[in-house]
């Protein structure tokens, strides 16, 4: 299992390039592989602040997804369920770690010009639509 983390600075989400495979060189959000022992919101704290510097706080589930890939003859050769989480930025510089190539902020009305997997910029928008929800 895997965790994402959409991380907000203000009214902009942070985006990385992939360094290394699955999905390498590709603009996506954060986050990798949990350790044994640790929960899913500390795999997401860590995954940020491994690939990035910053320090995050954790705030909402957003959703459950599976990511399948499969190579040239249709066998799997990726597959994580990635728990996907939004995050507030709290300190720290972006710089990219091994994992990354390339870090930004951008405002997700832009997301689009970057290439991203669909599916990330689904989850992008939902984090973007319970941040800005009322409470009831």
């Amino acid at each position: 299992m895997a965790v994402g983390v959409v991380v907000w600075k203000d009214d902009e989400v942070l985006l990385i390039r992939r360094a290394k495979p699955p999905r390498r060189g590709e603009w996506s959000i954060p986050g990798g592989a949990q350790e044994l022992g640790e929960t899913v919101k500390d795999t997401a704290t860590r995954e940020v602040r491994e690939e990035t510097g910053l320090d995050v706080t954790v705030t909402d589930l957003i959703e459950v997804v599976d990511f399948i890939e499969r190579d040239d003859t249709g066998r799997v050769s990726y597959h994580y369920t990635l728990v996907d989480w939004s995050a507030e930025w709290r300190n720290g510089e972006a710089l990219p770690s091994d994992d990354v190539s390339e870090i930004m902020w951008v405002d997700p009305a832009e997301l689009e010009s970057y290439g991203i997997w669909s599916e990330t910029v689904r989850i992008i928008r939902h984090s973007a639509e319970q941040r800005h929800r009322p409470l009831r």
